[in-house]
């Protein structure tokens, strides 16, 4: 709950891909996690006030051995989910091996071969720093590229379920 990476990715697939903007939000480790949540929001809410995103995707939180850093991460992700429904923002899920697969080929990628990626496939000179902003980004990159391709196919199921006359 330190550093929450957000970012903001433009294109479609089969299109370049362009980075708006990349950053995080920060918040003291010595707070009260309550006051911690509440910067949290307000920095989410800067960032939809904005770049006024059409979807918001959040990295899936996965079991892990350290259930401080679940709760952590489950936390700053409801805070973000609230504020896109707020909007009547749609909000997608990804898991962290997704996001992986999605820019690397690779579900189980490191870090820095997910930022060096991430740098290539939106034509950066550099890598986003910290890591956390260059996750947000490649967050962003596997919902373009997959969650168009699944919601279409969701929609496609949908159809053909619905009775012919």
């Amino acid at each position: 709950m330190t550093r929450c990476g957000v970012g903001v990715v433009d294109g479609a697939p089969g299109r370049p891909l362009t980075m708006v903007a990349c950053g995080v939000v920060r918040t003291p480790a010595e707070e009260d996690v309550p006051l911690r949540l509440l910067k949290i929001e307000q920095g989410i809410e800067e960032w939809l006030d904005a770049h006024a995103p059409d979807l918001v995707a959040i990295e899936r939180v996965f079991a892990q051995h350290n259930v401080r850093t679940v709760m952590g991460t489950a936390q700053a992700s409801a805070v973000a989910m609230l504020c896109a429904t707020r909007r009547g923002i749609p909000v997608t899920l990804h898991t962290p091996s997704e996001v992986k697969a999605a820019v690397s080929g690779s579900g189980r990628a490191e870090k820095a071969q997910v930022g060096a990626m991430v740098t290539r496939i939106l034509r950066l000179d550099a890598p986003p720093r910290p890591a956390d902003a260059a996750d947000a980004l490649a967050l962003a990159i596997c919902h373009i590229w997959r969650g168009t391709a699944n919601n279409r196919i969701a929609a496609a199921l949908s159809r053909a379920r619905e009775p012919r006359p």
